[in-house]
């Protein structure tokens, strides 16, 4: 027998979206790298336009915004001090918005976003970015195991399509098995910005 049971309704966690005005968004890896190219996701600009209204909303609303980037080191596609490795220009930071750069998956580990995080002074994160099985899903397991309560926009992120035992993995079911790991446990996960106060 089959069960849609999550680890999040046996813990009895609060699957209330929030407020854009009481989270901190962090946008993970919105890099020039996923736009073309080896690294090209699918599905990357109608997810960078969803990020982009999202990041507009947040802003006005005066939520605080973190942006985070990988840095792959010198001649890599994640060369952050290359073209190929900046912040798409659609998602820019603001003046004052604080920019992380990581060497991992997890944007928590050896930065200082927790830093930042706390400083805002919310629980409530919102994550959004590319890629969804790798940077993103790992950030908000990141955000969970330090007390946040993260949640995903699910339209505002992207992946590309894998191989596993064999099989050919479309960036669809990439995306949405991330996404239901996120859900089973880590963070809230929801369709678009639209859900968000």
């Amino acid at each position: 027998m089959t069960t849609t049971t999550t680890l999040r309704e046996l813990n009895g966690f609060d699957e209330t979206p929030p407020s854009l005005a009481d989270s901190t968004l962090i946008l993970v890896d919105y890099q020039n790298t996923y736009v073309g190219g080896v690294m090209e996701l699918e599905g990357w600009q109608a997810a960078l336009d969803s990020a982009a209204a999202l990041l507009a909303r947040a802003r006005q609303a005066g939520a605080h915004v973190i942006h985070v980037v990988n840095d792959g080191g010198e001649g890599t596609p994640y060369d952050i001090r290359a073209e190929i490795g900046r912040i798409h220009p659609s998602v820019a930071p603001a003046e004052g918005e604080p920019v992380v750069v990581k060497k991992v998956p997890n944007a928590f580990v050896d930065t200082e976003l927790g830093e930042h995080v706390d400083a805002a002074g919310h629980k409530d994160v919102v994550v959004i970015g590319f890629m969804t099985h790798m940077c993103v899903l790992f950030t908000v397991e990141g955000a969970f195991l330090r007390g946040n309560r993260a949640t995903v926009v699910a339209d505002a992120c992207a992946t590309r399509p894998l191989a596993a035992a064999g099989t050919r993995l479309g960036a669809r079911q990439i995306h949405h098995a991330a996404l239901a790991t996120v859900g089973d446990l880590y963070g809230i996960v929801v369709e678009s910005g639209a859900s968000l106060s």
